[in-house]
């Protein structure tokens, strides 16, 4: 039997359509205010946390293979079919920015819109959806 912490899985997916409001607003009206770059860095970094912390309970409830970067994180739980291969690229692409937002933060462009800020207003909810669906089918029902 596996000890999924599905409790704190939930907590993390919960804030995803939080996270995705934000960055569809702020694609809708945008003008590239500090304010506005320094909101997008913010939603940015906490999308790659839920994606990874997410990840990672998985990885560790369902004892898949260790992971080695955040890159691998995704690939790993991808395999084990928590969401539809075609999101596995665009979150590969999201969890890439946590150097840039973490740690070169003083070189991050804050007046231009990031490609993926659209792209992700859509996603977010989508694996939100899959990660349960996935928790369901393979630990049968949702009760936190």
């Amino acid at each position: 039997m596996y000890y999924v912490n599905r409790e704190q899985i939930a907590v993390r997916l919960d804030a995803a359509p939080v996270i995705a409001q934000t960055l569809r607003t702020l694609v809708q009206t945008w003008q590239g205010t500090e304010l506005e770059g320094l909101a997008q860095e913010r939603a940015l970094h906490l999308a790659i946390e839920i994606v990874t912390d997410v990840g990672s309970y998985l990885i560790d409830g369902f004892i898949l293979r260790d992971a080695s970067s955040y890159e691998d994180i995704i690939e790993i739980t991808g395999e084990a079919g928590a969401f539809p291969s075609h999101m596995e690229q665009t979150l590969i692409e999201l969890v890439k920015l946590r150097k840039p937002l973490v740690q070169d933060y003083f070189t991050w462009k804050r007046s231009e819109l990031h490609p993926l800020a659209d792209v992700l207003a859509e996603l977010l909810p989508a694996y939100k959806l899959s990660v349960e669906h996935y928790l369901e089918r393979e630990l049968g029902s949702t009760a936190r």
